[in-house]
């Protein structure tokens, strides 16, 4: 299979690693690519929200399948143009992706089908909203309703904190708001595939969305990622499919969407079980990082046969490893921070024994890799424990010379814990 993959980010390059080591790969493009995934494929200066040129790429190359990895193409309903012009593609269509394009979408299908989640308003006009979160009680989250790459959502727990959130969002023209209850209990991502008429479940993991260590500081993308999460129990993950993953493709198909592609839910976890803050239509980053190093069979294998409607015929396996997932961001991330800084000791790091090191914002410049955005590098690991994996990613970081860099220290923190308490 000739195969197009979509995207630039950590989440590309795992998916790059991962397909590149498929017995029916013949050969793999990139669009556009990084310093990490053109060791794996060939990047082509592909502009994905240009439609009309991916096509014309795919028809020239004769692709057999293009991946789309980022979630802003998808809502842009790239593989709706694909699908018209004969191409199979993984991802939702643009209808579909609509459960990450629009909270409020969502959160009415969720209201809608039973499925359990927040309490929420919805606001078009910032005077409603104003007034509503003035007498709603604290603490209270506020979502921009479109896309925000990961950083849409504040959780207020002061009224000044939530309105100026408010100010910030419908500073933007036709902008729209969910105000929700603020869960509580344990997050955890819960990952399936779907065929539009068979859902699989495809792995768990827990993210670190705070910048700093003890979860402290400003949201970011993403920090760090270990899969699976403990909390997610056979049994439980078993409720997350009866509860939410199964009624939501089943609520679409009754509004004549048929959901095809990764279907990746954030819960919240309490005392009554699993509840969804929110869907994205792509595999998380960094825990598309820790989903790929413990998948056992062949990712083009199962995404093909998402899009070829047999994932009923298609084997789901994992390693018993955990997997554990450090990012190295620019200083300065989630707010400004510069570019062009040069990063050492890759190969070193990506020498040891179970680690990978997945590149997210590199690029080549005069034969160095240097950095190119915020989130830079996934040192990612396998263990017997988390533990042990949290110990050989730390390894792996300590043998990288990037003096702009940071990272948490304490990813995987949740896990450890509870082990000890258990002992």
């Amino acid at each position: 299979m000739r195969v197009l993959l979509i995207g630039s980010g950590g989440r590309e390059h795992a998916l790059a690693w991962a397909l590149s080591a498929s017995p029916l790969l013949t050969k793999l493009f990139a669009a556009p690519g990084n310093a990490g995934i053109c060791e794996l494929a060939d990047c082509v200066a592909l502009d994905p929200a240009d439609h009309a040129a991916v096509v014309s790429f795919c028809k020239s190359q004769r692709i057999d399948l293009v991946v789309v990895g980022p979630e802003a193409p998808l809502v842009a309903g790239l593989v709706d143009d694909l699908d018209a012009a004969g191409i199979r593609a993984f991802g939702p269509t643009k209808a579909a992706a609509e459960l990450e394009g629009s909270k409020g979408f969502t959160k009415d299908l969720c209201q809608d089908a039973g499925i359990p989640t927040a309490a929420y308003r919805r606001f078009t006009d910032r005077a409603e909203a104003r007034a509503y979160v003035e007498s709603h009680a604290l603490p209270v989250v506020v979502k921009a309703d479109g896309l925000a790459a990961g950083k849409g959502v504040t959780v207020a727990s002061e009224r000044a904190e939530a309105l100026t959130a408010l100010d910030a969002i419908f500073s933007e023209p036709g902008a729209s708001v969910v105000v929700e209850e603020c869960l509580e209990g344990e997050e955890a991502s819960f990952f399936a595939l779907s065929d539009g008429k068979t859902v699989v479940p495809f792995g768990t993991a827990q993210d670190h969305k705070r910048a700093f260590d003890g979860d402290e500081g400003p949201n970011t993308g993403g920090m760090g990622a270990y899969s699976p999460a403990p909390i997610l129990s056979e049994a439980m993950c078993e409720r997350v499919m009866a509860e939410i993953i199964r009624p939501t493709v089943a609520a679409l198909s009754k509004r004549g969407i048929a959901y095809r592609g990764v279907l990746y839910a954030g819960l919240m976890i309490d005392a009554e079980g699993p509840k969804l803050i929110e869907y994205n239509g792509r595999f998380g980053d960094p825990e598309c990082q820790v989903l790929m190093m413990r998948l056992k069979d062949d990712l083009l294998t199962i995404l093909t046969a998402a899009v070829d409607g047999v994932l009923d015929r298609t084997s789901v396996r994992w390693r018993d490893d955990v997997a554990l997932c450090v990012v190295m961001a620019t200083k300065g991330y989630p707010g400004a921070y510069p570019k062009g800084s040069e990063i050492r000791g890759l190969d070193a790091a990506a020498a040891l024994q179970g680690v990978a090191v997945f590149h997210a914002g590199t690029k080549r410049a005069d034969g160095k890799v240097v950095a190119a955005g915020g989130r830079v590098l996934g040192v990612t690991a396998l263990g017997k424990t988390v533990a042990a994996a949290q110990q050989r990613a730390y390894e792996a970081v300590d043998l990288i010379d990037w003096r702009q860099g940071f990272c948490r220290r304490d990813i995987g923190w949740r896990a450890v814990a509870r082990k000890k308490s258990a002992k």
